[in-house]
């Protein structure tokens, strides 16, 4: 689909720095297929130049980018596997920037959800701002917490990673550098000047960038009402062992006089996909104890095995509610978490035949091996 705004991602440089814009203003910057090939390409040709040090990449607009494009999964359903390409390349750019070989700077001056935080928060550095909006909401419409995130969540202070990943809660950019998941925070009244002076830096060296941000930096300051204040609480009910029981156990805590927090958290878990929640709850816990590589092959096949509708349509019910007819009135199949079978989990989960895994480069002189192009689903056509 053209872009009536110009190129979905405009690559610029100057010196040794290059920047990297999402140009997707009126769609808030989703992720389109045409988003990630360009990405992906403008990454791969700038870490291979040795006359390029510094990376900056920024969205256009109020947002950084809200995430995958849901209406190209929705149309795709018509085709078997359709979107498995995107799907594919898309975990490879993942891995790509959590292992970039050169000084990664994200600019984050709005809304950056889902997949969309998985092009900041892997970064060397995350600048966020005021006007910064942070959730990983997936799960409340029968997909996953996505794109790395099982890695991320996972290695969270105690247990916020599955408070995020279950409930979308947001989080504003001062909360995002207080968690862990942005490096420095920054009054978007002084954003432009940093890019110009980062641009004008002209060199990738990581202190000197650090330095340089700092510069602009503010203390911060969270919010008495932050939910990174009820850690505690968090870690008590998010620790429990299954969906059940953490909805079970929250709802208790919520009738004690001083959690009226809780009510809209519950409302939000008890509306969102059954199948959704108990497979991003158990995603996130695998992650506590997988490696990146072996988190992104995972989130792969649940992608895949989700978008085939192996054990529930509902990615489709919450994607139509969401967005398409935008009713926000899902009906989920099953409809209740005691109707979610274990067994029919482990489907989804189960490994596939090497040579159909995501293929993550194992050493250094491989680094580029496990591309989509070179991958068996590109060579045999395996649909």
């Amino acid at each position: 689909m053209a872009n009536s705004e110009g190129p979905v991602v405009i690559g610029e440089e100057a010196g040794k720095v290059r920047l990297v814009t999402l140009n997707r203003p009126r769609h808030l910057n989703v992720i389109s297929p045409e988003t990630v090939s360009l990405l992906a390409g403008y990454l791969e040709n700038w870490e291979k130049d040795d006359n390029v040090e510094l990376i900056l990449i920024k969205g256009v607009g109020r947002a950084f980018s809200a995430g995958g494009d849901l209406r190209v999964f929705y149309e795709g359903k018509k085709s078997k596997d359709s979107c498995l390409e995107v799907v594919y390349r898309m975990y490879w750019l993942c891995y790509h920037i959590h292992t970039y070989k050169k000084t990664q700077v994200a600019l984050v001056n709005g809304i950056t959800m889902g997949g969309g935080a998985s092009l900041m928060v892997p970064m060397k550095f995350s600048v966020v701002t005021e006007k910064t909006v942070f959730a990983t909401p997936e799960a409340a419409i029968g997909f996953h917490t996505d794109c790395g995130f099982s890695y991320i969540h996972s290695r969270l202070p105690g247990y916020l990673g599955e408070f995020l990943a279950l409930t979308g809660t947001r989080l504003n950019g001062q909360e995002l550098v207080a968690a862990g998941l942005a490096t420095h925070y920054v009054p978007s009244e002084k954003l432009p000047e940093l890019e110009k002076q980062l641009i004008s830096l002209n060199k990738g060296d990581k202190d000197a960038v650090k330095s340089l941000i700092e510069e602009f930096s503010s203390e911060v300051q969270l919010d008495a009402r932050s939910i990174l204040n009820k850690q505690s609480i968090i870690d008590e009910f998010f620790s429990k062992n299954s969906v059940e029981e953490i909805i079970q156990s929250f709802e208790a805590e919520s009738l004690k006089e001083g959690n009226g927090w809780i009510g809209p958290v519950l409302k939000g878990l008890k509306r969102s996909s059954p199948t959704g929640l108990k497979i991003t709850l158990r995603s996130v816990r695998e992650g506590r104890k997988q490696t990146l590589a072996e988190c992104l092959k995972r989130e792969f096949r649940l992608t895949i095995n989700i978008l085939r509708s192996c054990i529930s349509g509902d990615v489709y019910e919450g994607i139509r509610a969401l967005t398409i007819d935008k009713d926000n009135a899902p009906k989920w199949d099953p409809p209740s978490l005691d109707k979610v079978q274990d067994k029919d989990l482990d489907t989804v989960f189960q490994p596939y035949e090497a040579h159909l895994e995501l293929q993550v480069p194992e050493t250094e002189e491989c680094r580029w091996d496990g591309k989509y192009e070179h991958s068996t689903y590109a060579t045999s056509k395996v649909n």
